[in-house]
């Protein structure tokens, strides 16, 4: 709907001969509206246009004739009501103009009703988009070193990758999930030694010591910590970390080794490039990569004096392999102590001539856990760690997906595990769920297998109208996010979907004597089924047919 109005808003500028340039070249915003008072949508492109830019002697935003030329120096409530007077209603009941200049669209009841049986038509594909243009695109996540189980921490990055993945699939990319795997290099040597217990140990906790136990004897005995750390990786991998991502509910097309590239000589491919190209000089009886020329803060070390590759040159080899696999985006997941990988990585972009705009970073912040009002800490080189599986089995896996997703990824995350425990209107998963429920057992009620749209007109009362101007959003909710992977506008959307639910439910009766009414709410009812459906898969949420009563506190 957001698209569809901007295009009107940008025609109606044309019309008046406001700006020159192209329309799609210019950016204002299309707003949903919390008060219906003042419609439900609203742009403050009058506000944009009527705000000069001192500077350049042109208004701020988009290219605009001077204001002599064609404004007249007119305020942002004037140009407003320029620009309405280019807009035909049709799909508008009305369209007001507010203090200081902002333009607000009315949805006319004919439109809704109309949307309603795009809805009932398309079923599960209601939301699919083409803006993805079947685009290949890699999205790396969770990626955690091999060197012990997938903590709290790793549900974010996990959750995270694998519904922005779901979103940009039904948002028309093709997509592939990939887990890298850490498992050579200096971790791997200090996970051995902490398997085998001497000064250089640095990992601690239970799974250390049943590592001990199987790995180390007479076989063994003459093995190096590097050997022995390899073998415990494995282990880590197949015992822990894939049966977790399982329970996850994640599944991943590939599990990429990092010693492959070294195997594949990848690596040394990847740095003689840089060679050639110009990009790497020795220092210090090093090989550096001149990323402070790309825009990194200091050039980076490839070999160090003493011959060994560092991670960042597998980074890079890793990178030219995936471009070189025909993706032509990627998308990496990146730890909070990791943000300067942002800046050398893009660096590393363009000198193997990718274009860097084709790599998107997403920098993960950090998660606290907290139980009756104190931190639980994690560390674990300390050994004091809670897994995902432990989390999960506490709260269950549509809780804990759902509770990671609410907070925008790049900020600070505090995990209640008091709320998320709740099994009352105080946790909005359970809200969610018993509004899908309730539609469970409405169809069941009405006994009708194939509910086909009628008499939608009917469809007046404000209860109703507020649930379609809800469930017609998907398209919009999908489309941003993949757009800007802000997933936490899914939960929200589920939650706001969820209140409009219950509040129809409570205001309008779906079953009555009146038959044709009743065929109206019911093709609402259903309609609000496939959405809610729809955004729960979208999150890796259930959708259960029934809830008891007592499973949910009101």
């Amino acid at each position: 709907m957001k698209d569809k109005i901007k295009k009107i808003i940008e025609k109606a500028i044309k019309d008046q001969q406001i700006f020159m340039g192209s329309p799609a070249s210019h950016s204002f915003s299309i707003g949903v509206s919390d008060d219906k008072t003042h419609g439900d949508y609203s742009t403050n492109i009058a506000l944009i246009l009527a705000k000069p830019d001192k500077s350049q002697g042109h208004f701020d935003g988009p290219a605009i004739i001077s204001p002599k030329a064609s404004l007249g120096g007119k305020s942002a409530r004037e140009i407003a009501e320029l620009i309405k007077s280019k807009i035909k209603l049709d799909i508008f009941s009305k369209i007001e103009i507010a203090d200081p200049g902002f333009i607000n669209f009315f949805i006319s009841e004919k439109y809704l009703q109309e949307r309603l049986k795009v809805i009932l038509k398309e079923k599960n594909k209601f939301g699919n988009s083409k803006i993805g243009k079947n685009q290949k695109i890699n999205i790396e996540f969770i990626s955690a070193n091999p060197t012990g189980p997938l903590t709290l921490g790793n549900g974010r990055g996990g959750f995270g990758g694998d519904v922005l993945a779901n979103v940009l699939g039904k948002a028309g990319y093709k997509v592939s999930r990939e887990y890298y795997i850490n498992d050579t290099g200096a971790q791997i040597k200090k996970l051995g030694h902490s398997v085998i217990g001497d000064e250089e140990a640095v990992y601690k906790g239970n799974y250390i010591d049943k590592l001990r136990k199987e790995l180390l004897g007479r076989q063994t005995s003459q093995l190096s910590a590097e050997k022995i750390g390899q073998k415990a990786a494995k282990i880590i991998l197949g015992e822990m970390i894939k049966p977790s991502v399982k329970k996850m509910g994640i599944k991943f097309d590939k599990w990429f080794s990092e010693t492959t590239l070294y195997k594949d000589k990848e690596v040394d491919k990847a740095i003689d490039e840089l060679k050639k190209k110009g990009f790497t000089y020795e220092s210090e009886g090093a090989l550096w990569f001149k990323s402070k020329d790309l825009g990194d803060d200091k050039d980076r070390v490839l070999i160090r004096e003493d011959g060994v590759k560092t991670y960042f040159s597998s980074d890079i080899a890793y990178l030219k392999n995936k471009f070189e696999r025909g993706f032509g985006k990627l998308i990496i997941f990146l730890g909070a102590d990791h943000y300067g990988y942002v800046a050398r990585l893009k660096a590393a972009c363009h000198a193997l001539s990718f274009n860097k705009d084709n790599i998107d970073m997403i920098v993960l912040q950090l998660v606290k856990l907290f139980e009756n009002g104190k931190e639980v800490r994690m560390s674990k080189r300390t050994g004091i760690y809670v897994t995902i599986d432990e989390l999960i089995g506490e709260v269950g896996l549509d809780v804990a997906r759902f509770f990671f997703l609410q907070r925008s990824l790049n900020t600070h995350f505090n995990f209640d595990m008091n709320i998320a425990k709740e099994k009352s209107d105080e946790n909005p998963v359970f809200k969610i769920q018993y509004a899908y429920a309730r539609i469970h057992s409405i169809i069941l009620k009405s006994k009708i297998k194939n509910i086909k749209p009628k008499n939608l007109e009917l469809l007046e009362e404000t209860s109703e109208l507020d649930l379609i101007k809800q469930i017609i959003r998907l398209p919009e909710i999908i489309e941003d996010t993949a757009k800007d992977y802000q997933l936490q506008r899914l939960p929200s959307y589920a939650i706001g979907l969820a209140e409009s639910f219950h509040k129809f439910y409570e205001k309008c009766k779906v079953i009555t004597e009146d038959k044709k009414l009743t065929d109206a709410r019911l093709s609402l009812v259903l309609a609000t089924k496939i959405v809610l459906e729809n955004i729960l898969e979208l999150m890796g949420i259930s959708a259960p047919k029934e809830m008891k009563r007592n499973e949910i506190k009101k």
